[in-house]
């Protein structure tokens, strides 16, 4: 009998190489031109990162045209229209993996399952969640380092707590985590190489449909059950839609808040002003949430489509044609924010794009925004005196699509 071949390859870290890291650390000079016109013809291989005379591998004529959406009030106006902007181009680039999620629906469809899904985050839940599951995940994973005076905040804390929490709310075995970790990876990796990212979807609904038939017939307080049991108008959830989703919330919810948290951090740690104000006042915590979104958000781009010829900006768009919306410019326009490229929590809050904006804002920015709060107060709590590592590299946030630091060295007494 043949031994079973064990797939040793990295899917964190090779997704992160094709999203730029390593390779592009600071992306804002160059969008500074581009909010000039608020929106410019894109060339497709300067979207995916290529050069200009680099072979694409296929007829660029297949290829709808594309736009770059950089402006803060050019992104606004697309996020906002549902009726001239489309998501359904999601359909095609992560349905056959995803399935039929929110992220590709246009209205009514969005709206009767958005006010489905969203039975799963009550305040209620939240408040729970805050004090009965994230905050024990983040001190048992600062348990493992405390001894040790000395911790890279990124692999041992900030990357693995929050699937840990998207695991505790949907009710799923902690001894399952690294299997379903890696799935989620593997999943989002669709660019990367198609034949895995169908594997893990195909095994993700395995793993999980006996959970929702269990969770119908027998509710608990977890996520899938709230979903398996939801009710709007007479509406239900199926199988196929409850699981689509958990496959989006695994990897957005894991994927963007170990990001952004860890995106929180490095400005902290690189201002040490700043850092010691939020540590001796704690009240400037939101504040400094809000800024680190702004300043370097998870994720830089989202993608819209043209659904009748229209303008914007004062430029001209077919039918048809692909908008990459650049949220990270539009989080750095001068005209809303002076010193745009700096970070800086003591400035004005003026409300920034890092969670999208009109009916897809993103469901689980209040989520997301707790576990930050939790995760940020219990380093402050327990690593007292934390500051970088005098002895280790400088950190660095680095990107194109998915930004933040690969590591973060930090010391304490």
């Amino acid at each position: 009998m043949s031994e079973a071949v064990i797939d040793e390859s990295d899917p964190f870290e090779e997704f992160n190489k094709a999203m730029g890291a390593g390779v592009i650390q600071n992306p804002y000079p160059d969008f500074g031109p581009m909010r000039v016109e608020g929106i410019t013809k894109a060339d497709v291989r300067q979207i995916l990162g290529l050069d200009a005379d680099a072979d694409l591998g296929f007829d660029e004529g297949d290829v709808p045209p594309l736009f770059t959406v950089s402006s803060y009030d050019a992104v606004q106006e697309v996020l906002r229209d549902n009726t001239r902007f489309s998501s359904s181009g999601y359909a095609d680039v992560m349905g056959a993996v995803m399935g039929h999620t929110i992220l590709e629906m246009d209205e009514p469809e969005h709206h009767a399952y958005r006010s489905l899904i969203q039975q799963a985050f009550s305040r209620k839940a939240m408040e729970a969640w805050e004090s009965d599951l994230v905050g024990p995940v983040v001190d048992e994973l600062i348990d493992g380092f405390l001894a040790e005076g000395r911790a890279d905040l990124v692999p041992q804390l900030l990357f693995p707590f929050p699937v840990n929490v998207i695991a505790g709310l949907l009710g799923l075995p902690r001894e399952d985590l690294t299997k379903f970790h890696r799935w989620t990876v593997e999943l989002i990796s669709v660019s990367i190489d198609m034949d895995k990212a169908l594997s893990a979807s195909r095994s993700l609904y395995d793993y999980l449909v006996p959970f929702v038939h269990e969770r119908r017939e027998q509710p608990g307080n977890d996520m899938i059950s709230v979903l398996a049991n939801a009710d709007h108008e007479g509406q239900r959830l199926t199988d196929d839609e409850i699981i689509a989703f958990c496959r989006l919330l695994l990897p957005a919810g894991a994927e963007t808040t170990y990001r952004s948290s860890s995106n929180l951090m490095t400005g902290l740690l690189t201002h040490p002003d700043q850092l010691d104000a939020v540590r001796n006042d704690r009240s400037l915590l939101p504040n400094a949430i809000e800024e680190g979104l702004r300043w370097e958000p998870p994720l830089l781009t989202i993608m819209r489509t043209a659904v009748e010829p229209t303008s914007v900006g004062g430029v001209d768009l077919p039918a048809g044609a692909m908008l990459v919306v650049n949220m990270g410019a539009a989080n750095h326009d001068e005209k809303r924010w002076a010193d745009a490229d700096e970070f800086d929590i003591f400035r004005p809050m003026s409300a920034h794009i890092a969670f999208a904006s009109g009916p897809h804002m993103c469901l689980g920015m209040h989520l997301a925004r707790m576990e930050t709060k939790v995760a940020i107060n219990r380093i402050f709590d327990r690593l007292p005196d934390v500051r970088l590592d005098p002895d280790a590299d400088p950190p660095y946030i680095t990107g194109m699509t998915f930004r933040s630091p690969p590591h973060l060295h930090v010391v304490f007494d």
